[in-house]
């Protein structure tokens, strides 16, 4: 870890016009969850912005590796391998170290690991869907695991979920959260999620989709997908936790 002052210059101003209104009934749950009163802004305590912090040595040995943290011994999780990586970056393009980045999915077939999950796709026994990891000093993070499988959901008489997954990404202290979700690039369904269409601007969601690299393939293995995560500023990545803007 580097030993370098923190930053204490003014944040990038926000663009809440890049985030979606609260309230959206296309999005059913929204109309249950969207505040009755203006949001107020206030800072946080030193002790929620100090701790608690989280332990790099908590880490296990597959945590970034999906397609195996699950699996029994000499088996793996079932559906194709795709190889997701990034950088957590500030608006100014510099990475973020020492961030602790963890995510969850569906199985191959749509399905989640979750008692309430009421999906007729089979279970996959060697596949848990979640995992964690840690930026390098460049703010580089990747992970091993396979494609998730879209959904329905009881939003609309046919609404679909398309391919996605969960990102959380830490700050120095557990209450500095941010959750986002992250698409595939050429999934028709993106366009026709009812989730998706609350973001005003298209340029919003094209930054939740992550682009085929396949100079980062490997042959025979997996394909890979880059998904960089933009925190603050004007044109920060959507946080779904955070729709009036981090």
């Amino acid at each position: 870890m580097k030993n370098e002052k923190p930053e204490t210059g003014a944040f990038f101003q926000r663009d809440r016009a890049w985030h979606p209104p609260m309230l959206t009934p296309g999005y059913k749950t929204s109309v249950s969850r969207a505040p009755q009163r203006a949001p107020i802004s206030f800072p946080g305590t030193l002790s929620e912005i100090t701790g608690p912090a989280f332990g790099h040595a908590m880490l296990g040995e597959h945590d970034n590796d999906l397609t195996q943290n699950f699996a029994r011994p000499g088996e793996s999780a079932i559906g194709p391998r795709i190889i997701v990586y990034g950088r957590v970056l500030d608006e100014r393009g510099i990475g973020l170290s020492n961030v602790l980045v963890e995510f969850w999915q569906a199985n191959a077939g749509g399905r989640y690991r979750h008692k309430k999950d009421g999906y007729l796709a089979p279970l996959d026994p060697n596949f848990g869907g979640c995992g964690r990891t840690i930026t390098d000093e460049e703010g580089n993070y990747s992970f091993l695991t396979v494609m998730p499988g879209p959904y329905p959901w009881p939003n609309g008489q046919n609404d679909w979920r398309p391919a996605h997954i969960h990102f959380s990404v830490f700050g120095h202290g557990f209450v500095q959260r941010l959750v986002t979700q992250m698409y595939f690039e050429g999934d028709p369904m993106i366009w026709l999620c009812p989730i998706v269409n609350t973001i005003p601007d298209r340029a919003a969601v094209e930054g939740l989709i992550a682009a085929l690299d396949m100079q980062a393939t490997v042959p025979m293995d997996a394909r890979a997908y880059k998904f960089d995560i933009v925190l603050r500023g004007r044109r920060s990545t959507l946080f779904e936790n955070r729709m009036e803007g981090n």
